[in-house]
């Protein structure tokens, strides 16, 4: 277990189907999650959560919990590249009370800090819709900068969307602490 200020991360266990059920399908929830379709079955979860239990080389992806216990959602490092010491980092807080209120940092703080300290990572970098302005000042605040932007790559509730590219180095990130 990893331990924030407001959260911890374990690992997933196929007993989280539970309360990933009840938001998975919640666009308020989904429609910033880059590869995602709705609706998704319970059937389908439960598939993606038997692979996601298992760390790989390549992936590690942790339940969100509050200190107390509580699911809030899921997040993980992914495509690990320990060769060139980066990888990508997502995070979904499932449940809706729980935005805006620091625990999306705090998560991604932990991630950042197993992400440089303990997998030796040198870049973390995300991909983020320019629509999910909350989100954007999470990463900011964990000392994200903008990259790039792929113009018009999705569309959504009719209108076209940019998916920006953010990225902190190792050293921006301990600079910001």
């Amino acid at each position: 277990m990893f331990n924030g200020n407001l959260v911890r991360l374990r690992g997933l266990e196929k007993s989280d189907i539970d309360n990933i059920m009840p938001w998975i399908n919640n666009p308020e929830v989904t429609r910033h999650l880059l590869a995602f379709t709705l609706p998704l079955s319970r059937a389908m979860e439960e598939k993606w959560l038997e692979s996601a239990v298992h760390h790989t080389a390549t992936d590690k992806l942790f339940a969100i919990e509050t200190l107390a216990g509580e699911y809030l959602g899921g997040c993980g490092l992914h495509h690990i590249d320990s060769v060139n010491r980066h990888a990508e980092v997502g995070i979904a807080i499932g449940k809706t009370d729980y935005h805006g209120q620091g625990y999306g940092t705090d998560t991604l703080n932990i991630l950042l800090r197993l992400g440089f300290h303990s997998l030796n990572l040198n870049k973390i970098y995300l991909r983020v819709f320019a629509g999910n302005v909350r989100g954007m000042r999470c990463y900011a605040k964990c000392g994200f900068k903008e990259v790039g932007r792929h113009r018009q790559h999705r569309f959504v509730a009719g209108q076209w969307q940019d998916e920006i590219i953010m990225e902190v180095f190792r050293d921006e990130w301990e600079a910001c602490r």
